[in-house]
């Protein structure tokens, strides 16, 4: 392709579409994301992104999508459906592959799970490979990776991982924890993924992508857990059928029973490549599995730094009590309220925040935590601030630490008293278009172990009186 192709992008609000969105906007490319949710796309976009309604499903929604587009990814499935997903996945990629013919979109890139067709396969592999084999009969190219175990933060396999480890100090294992894999770090799978945008070939091509090692799911739940500071003792047990698993998965981890089964019945098989012509057309060299889920580790700290995860929860008044929202292993408290003042005027009283100005509700339970947490070898609420009206980088706020303020807009606050866990405390500020302003507050808490779990339910009444009562003080004054 002479120039830049333009991109039809499907599933922007997963997982793996919302990852790549970044990578093609950092790219250049222009991006038309495809979605039945387009207003859960609009802070993603930038000068180079538009939105377009559709629905694979109903054909008659794709009738203008593919207009103008070069190359569409596939990142389409109906595994959390509770009708029949391969039904429905074969008729969202006919419907797809079809309207994609009839505007002359010239290539389509989807991304399958790695598993051998002449093995007796779970419906959920089966599916993924027929998918690929519905987008072929339409006549365009098709560019299909296969992939291992994804390690990223947010993935579903990682997601089971992680909760395994961090809640049971002690795990009964099934089978399958013992099944061979190549996990794949996210970072390779969109390199992969971007690389065959301008791939030299016309033809329909496989690709099976995997990491550098090979190893079993227990294998990833010791490295996560030896990463984590974590020990842990596994006892292999013969009895936990899929559909048995999958209910002590509901029960310890964020997946959905149905969820759980289907993706236990897929990972009884081993995911090894077989074939490796990934190597001769990609200049990619695939992570191992220590750099895999260290970078999931650090790429969590980082999304969450440069991300507002309150975007994902919905606003529901002044204020609102937390849903039980988790956002990775993170529990999140979000909660918004509208004052009649610009944003510099609400974010005065955020800013004074803490030290002499106090926490504009209960402040006697502050100082009782700090002084519970001075006796545990804490920092407690002894130092105060710097400055009692401005705040910068790096400034103590009592138990608290300065690790992000942008003027008018956002302060952001670590916790530094003794926690079985990390938390964090965030203030932003956006115009109403009114002359108002909304305020939201979250908190984000990201236990350790079991015990950092227990903490946060055992005295969560109490915070729930707090961040409520907190917010409710920040908006009086900033009335006054």
């Amino acid at each position: 392709m002479s120039t830049k192709p333009s991109i039809l992008l499907t599933g922007a609000t997963g997982y793996i579409g919302g990852r790549l969105l970044r990578v093609l906007q950092k790219h250049g490319y222009s991006v038309r994301c495809m979605s039945r949710r387009i207003d859960a796309l609009k802070h993603k976009l930038d000068q180079n992104t538009t939105t377009v309604y559709g629905d694979p499903l109903k054909k008659e929604t794709l009738t203008d999508v593919f207009d103008g587009i070069d190359v569409a990814f596939y990142f389409i499935h109906s595994l959390g459906s509770k009708q029949s997903f391969v039904r429905l996945d074969r008729i969202a990629a006919e419907n797809f592959s079809n309207a994609a013919k009839a505007a002359n979109v010239k290539r389509i890139i989807y991304l399958g799970g790695l598993a051998n067709p002449e093995e007796e396969l779970s419906d959920h592999l089966r599916s993924r490979l027929e998918v690929a084999d519905y987008l072929r009969q339409s006549g365009i190219q098709v560019i299909e990776f296969r992939a291992s175990i994804i390690i990223g933060s947010g993935s579903l396999s990682y997601e089971m991982i992680r909760a395994l480890v961090e809640r049971l100090p002690v795990m009964t294992t099934p089978k399958w924890v013992s099944m061979n894999a190549q996990p794949i770090a996210i970072s390779d799978v969109l390199d992969y993924l971007v690389q065959s945008i301008e791939i030299d070939s016309s033809e329909n091509m496989i690709f099976e992508i995997g990491g550098s090692e090979i190893v079993s799911y227990r294998d990833l739940m010791n490295e996560y857990a030896r990463q984590r500071g974590l020990r842990r003792l596994m006892i292999p047990v013969p009895v936990l059928t899929p559909r048995l698993s999958s209910y002590w998965l509901g029960l310890v981890t964020p997946l959905y029973a149905r969820i759980g089964k289907k993706l236990i019945d897929s990972i009884r098989h081993s995911t090894i490549i077989q074939d490796t012509s990934a190597r001769e057309y990609f200049n990619i060299k695939p992570k191992n599995v220590r750099q895999s889920i260290a970078d999931a580790l650090c790429y969590e700290d980082q999304e969450f730094a440069e991300t507002r995860w309150s975007d994902a929860l919905s606003s529901a008044g002044i204020p609102r009590k937390w849903t039980g929202v988790r956002v990775g292993n993170r529990l999140v408290d979000s909660r918004t309220a509208e004052v009649n003042v610009p944003p510099e005027k609400a974010f005065q009283p955020i800013e004074k925040i803490g030290g002499d100005t106090g926490w504009y509700y209960a402040n006697w339970l502050w100082q009782l935590r700090g002084f519970l947490d001075l006796l545990v070898g804490g920092v407690g609420m002894r130092r105060g601030r710097r400055d009692p009206n401005t705040l910068h980088v790096g400034d103590a706020v009592d138990f608290w630490r300065v690790e992000a303020i942008e003027k008018n807009r956002r302060l952001r606050l670590q916790a530094e008293m003794k926690l079985p866990a990390r938390a964090w405390l965030e203030f932003e500020i956006e115009p109403d278009g009114s002359n108002g302003s909304v305020i939201r507050q979250t908190a984000h808490y990201d236990p350790v172990g079991l015990f950092g779990l227990v903490y946060w339910y055992s005295i969560y009444p109490i915070h729930g009186a707090i961040f409520s009562g907190l917010l409710k003080g920040i908006v009086r004054a900033c009335e006054k």
